[in-house]
């Protein structure tokens, strides 16, 4: 922001006081600094747009991280944040850009017809038979204002930019994003028109300045005194030419770095992938274990995945279940959209197994930092436990071969799911993990807590008459599933007692409203000794 106000007010100053557009500024009025800045502005913020969205670069830069502190990885978890906080900036110098440059054209043709001073009248009627030193693109009494913006570079690839920047940026609403997610996935490939046109607009030159002149111009002395243009040496005819297109120089930059990522992404989806194992999960999630030679993850990673035979442009990002540990790596799929509705029919029949599969990753978030902490709370809402279920493998890998280098102490991982076999395809690992830590006499490392938030009546009964049993009823597990959601003031108070003198990282992957909760209640609950309990928030973001 700092940035943007301070390239804003430069640029409006240097239009609004400078010499060289002092008959412009008598031409246009105000309206010339208030559409010169907002370019300006824009032209930083489309050099900016890019890079959150260049994934490859984005992990590059988090692994030269690593000697950083943490708050400064946990800012590149925000790319998507930023890249909206750079659209919305777009979106608005555009607006400003657009009214200002209206009042521009308007005042282009009033001053054509003399409807103003008889300054501007000799302004705009400057004799130009080459046509090249003109002040006022408007050159005939036949052009006017509509024929201005439509038949002129800089007009025709401002509508063109304008039309695309509002598809992309409605089609990005939240609800478009979630109901129609392809609308806003194929709108949003408009970028290249955006930016083709962007490129181009400046080479119109419609906002024209003085050329130096020798000896220099005297604009005090000659501003009055009309009937002396060309007679005088003091007061030659003023000459005039546009300013050289700059916006090229400012995304050339960014638009390589996005050429090369898309080309890695290409040689990725080129590359082999097999099918390990497909399977159909309870609560409509689908299981794909895959394999793809030189594929390395981490733990909390996640990947792309594209199907051609579903779509041949839309890729989705899912996080791996597998521990780096392992052979292959997995992803879970629930059925939210039409491509994961499409894919989860298609395998059904044996169709995924036929057909190729792209995947382009793994890509870094913020569960990768989990070991970095002595004490880690998990918190997973529905299929968001797909990150936790990585760490809790691989934790059970160390563990298995008794790692040396495993820092964290202490695991507190909070399920909550609506649905009661939604806790089915998972439970498993839990039970694995609970025996392996009773064995090994660390039953107090894992501690973890699945909420139901929905059931009805015959569910109550059912867990009524089997209270006394000596595992839950829902998931097998000897932890019983708590009913409702947590009373998160009780859970950091216990997290608190347990741990007085740690560093907590507590870990999200879920909807919005419960990271809200659960950053305020890492504030609340940090204390502000530093050799007491300090509460670190991370959510993952796609």
């Amino acid at each position: 922001m700092a940035i943007n106000i301070f390239i804003f007010v430069w640029f409006y100053f240097l239009y609004d006081l400078g010499d060289r557009f002092f008959y412009t500024r008598h031409l246009l009025g105000s309206a010339l600094a208030w559409a010169r800045a907002p370019a300006a502005v824009l032209n930083f913020n489309c050099l900016l747009i890019l890079l959150p969205v260049c994934r490859n670069l984005l992990s590059l830069v988090r692994g030269s991280f690593v000697c950083c502190g943490r708050t400064m990885r946990k800012q590149l978890d925000k790319n998507i944040s930023f890249h909206k906080l750079v659209a919305y900036m777009i979106g608005l110098m555009t607006a400003v850009h657009i009214i200002a440059h209206l009042l521009n054209v308007e005042r282009y043709y009033n001053s054509w017809h003399g409807e103003y001073d008889a300054l501007s009248m000799a302004l705009s009627r400057l004799n130009d038979s080459g046509n090249t030193t003109y002040l006022n693109p408007i050159r005939s009494t036949t052009t006017t204002p509509n024929l201005l913006v439509f038949t002129t570079i800089a007009g025709i690839t401002g509508v063109i930019i304008t039309l695309a920047l509002i598809l992309m940026i409605t089609s990005s609403m939240e609800v478009i994003r979630r109901s129609y997610f392809e609308v806003f996935w194929f709108t949003h490939h408009l970028f290249i028109v955006f930016f083709a046109g962007l490129v181009i607009h400046g080479a119109g030159r419609i906002v024209r300045s003085q050329t130096n002149a020798n000896p220099p111009y005297n604009i005090t002395f000659c501003k009055d005194h009309i009937e002396d243009w060309g007679k005088k040496k003091m007061c030659p005819v003023p000459q005039f030419a546009g300013g050289f297109p700059q916006t090229w120089m400012w995304v050339i930059g960014p638009m390589v770095l996005y050429v090369c990522e898309r080309l890695l992404r290409f040689i990725r989806y080129i590359q082999a992938v097999k099918y390990r194992k497909i399977v159909i999960r309870p609560s409509k999630v689908l299981e794909l274990q895959l394999v793809k030679n030189g594929f390395k993850m981490d733990v909390g990673q996640y990947v792309f995945l594209n199907c051609p035979a579903i779509s041949q442009l839309e890729w989705h990002p899912f996080t791996m279940t597998s521990a780096p540990e392992e052979d292959f790596f997995s992803v879970h799929i629930r059925s939210v959209g039409d491509w994961t509705q499409k894919l989860i029919r298609a395998s059904m029949h044996d169709f995924c197994e036929r057909s190729k599969m792209g995947v382009d990753g793994p890509f870094g978030t913020a569960s990768e930092d989990v070991f970095d902490y002595e004490v880690a709370m998990l918190v997973g809402a529905g299929i968001g436990v797909t990150p936790f279920a990585s760490i809790l493998k691989s934790i059970w890998y160390k563990f298995k071969d008794s790692n040396p280098k495993l820092r964290t102490r202490k695991i507190y991982f909070y399920w909550l799911c609506r649905e009661t076999h939604a806790f089915e395809w998972f439970a498993d690992l839990l039970q694995v993990l609970e025996r392996e830590m009773e064995e090994r006499g660390m039953g107090d490392f894992l501690t973890y807590k699945l909420y139901l938030t929905g059931w009805d009546q015959s569910h109550a009964t059912h867990v009524m008459v089997h209270a006394d049993a000596d595992t839950d009823v829902v998931t097998g597990l000897k932890q019983k599933t708590n009913y409702g959601r947590p009373n998160w003031d009780k859970e950091f108070e216990q997290v608190c007692q347990e741990n007085p003198t740690s560093v907590v990282g507590t870990f999200l992957c879920g909807p919005v409203v419960l990271a809200t909760v659960l950053s305020k209640k890492c504030v609340k609950y940090t204390d502000v000794d530093p050799r007491k309990t300090k509460f670190y928030f991370n959510k993952e973001n796609f």
